[in-house]
C-alpha cells in the first residue's frame, strides 16, 4: 500500500507541474479520495469527506481543487443539462450508467465498439469527432419502478 500512496502523490505532482501547477495538501486530499472511490461524487461529497482529513478546507477550496485536478487530467468532470456535476477519478476511456431516480452515476463495464464509432463519425458531415462518451440512463435496481407503476 506504501508504494500505492507514494505512485498516486508522484502521479499528482508530476501531472500538476506539467500544466504549471502547485501541489497542495488540499489538492492531494481530494486526488487521494477522488482515486479511492467509485461513486463519482459531486464536489459537496468529495468536500464531506476530505473535511474529515482536513478539517479547515473551504468549499471554495475543493471547488478549485477539483477544477484543478479535471485541468490536469487527473479526473473527469461529468456535467447534465441542470446544471450539476459529479466526478470521476477513472481518466480513462469507459462509459456510465445514470440512475434518473437515485442520480447515482456507476462505471459502465466494457467499451463501445470503434467501428461503430467510425460509421457514426462518417455521417457526422464534417464534424472531427475527437472523443466518445456514451451514458445510459435509467433506473437502478433499487429505484426501478415496480410492475404495477408500469401500467
Amino acid at each position: 500500500m506504501q508504494t500505492d500512496t507514494h505512485d498516486t502523490e508522484r502521479t499528482l505532482r508530476d501531472a500538476l507541474s506539467a500544466t504549471g501547477q502547485r501541489y497542495t495538501e488540499q489538492r492531494a486530499a481530494v486526488f487521494r479520495y477522488l482515486r479511492s472511490t467509485e461513486s463519482h461524487p459531486t464536489a459537496d461529497e468529495v468536500f464531506f469527506h476530505v473535511r474529515q482529513e482536513i478539517p479547515g478546507i473551504s468549499l471554495a477550496t475543493v471547488y478549485k481543487s477539483l477544477e484543478t485536478l479535471v485541468g490536469a487530467r487527473l479526473a473527469t468532470k461529468l456535467t447534465y443539462g441542470d446544471g450539476s456535476a459529479r466526478y470521476d477519478g477513472r481518466t480513462d476511456d469507459h462509459h456510465h450508467l445514470r440512475c434518473l431516480g437515485c442520480e447515482r452515476v456507476i462505471d459502465l463495464p466494457g467499451q463501445v465498439d470503434d467501428r461503430e464509432v467510425a460509421r457514426l463519425e462518417a455521417s457526422a458531415d464534417g464534424f472531427q469527432v475527437t472523443g466518445c462518451r456514451l451514458e445510459l440512463t435509467g433506473y437502478c435496481a433499487d429505484c426501478s419502478p415496480s410492475p404495477a407503476s408500469r401500467v
